[in-house]
């Protein structure tokens, strides 16, 4: 197993810089969208088009360390389960009933990597959508699907520096597929509670046991505009 491990941990290295580059991608994207969305805002309402913002507390369903086949080196035994995930999204319905959304959800707690005190990390999982939303009276719907990024946060005691300033973690990111739906039930015309679920698909995923991960959740959001 320390074999593993430790080819795992090579590989690890040796993508560092690709990975720092598509973070800082998926990053730029989230800021473009938040941008537009604040410059956007009234020109949407005017034109009667539609944008949702939510807040949301969630939990992570995934295969776990058990389930690791011991014949691969693509994975290790860690398993995504567990934690609680605060997440924030917005969607902006452009035309007719589709459009576009942005989503972040982070895990609130760090976690203990193979149960070592020593290597505390924490998962973050970026998306960005093509959404459906429909609204039918105090009940309404959205179904999406695009791609994103998982950001595994891996801290200590050190200082990573850059023309940014410095961190006490190390980031490994992963591009990630994404689908997702949710209920909306509105307790006002504008206020609404939103059980939802999310399926990833993460490439390169080795930090953990599968590629696979299940999100489930409760939001509560706000519809402007319509």
């Amino acid at each position: 197993m320390s074999e593993l491990l430790n080819k795992n941990s090579v590989a690890a290295r040796a993508t560092e810089r690709l990975s720092f580059e598509l973070g800082g991608i998926v990053k730029r994207l989230f800021a473009a969208l938040f941008w537009l969305s604040s410059i956007s805002l009234v020109g949407a309402l005017h034109a009667q088009q539609q944008i949702d913002a939510q807040f949301g507390i969630n939990g992570i369903n995934a295969p776990s360390a058990s389930n690791l086949n011991a014949n691969t080196l693509d994975h290790s035994p860690q398993s995504l389960s567990g934690g609680v995930y605060p997440s924030f999204a917005a969607d902006f319905i452009i035309w007719h009933n589709l459009g576009f959304n942005g989503e972040v959800a982070w895990r609130a707690t760090r976690a203990l990597y193979q149960d070592d005190p020593t290597s505390p990390y924490r998962p973050i999982f970026y998306d960005f959508n093509a959404v459906y939303a429909r609204k039918a009276g105090r009940v309404g719907f959205t179904a999406m699907g695009g791609i994103g990024a998982e950001s595994v946060r891996f801290y200590g005691n050190f200082q990573n520096c850059n023309n940014l300033g410095c961190t006490n973690y190390v980031s490994s990111n992963h591009f990630l597929g994404h689908v997702g739906g949710a209920l909306r039930l509105y307790m006002t015309k504008s206020v609404y509670l939103a059980p939802e679920a999310h399926f990833y698909f993460v490439h390169n995923n080795i930090e953990f046991t599968s590629a696979h991960a299940t999100r489930y959740g409760l939001n509560i959001g706000y519809s402007f505009g319509r």
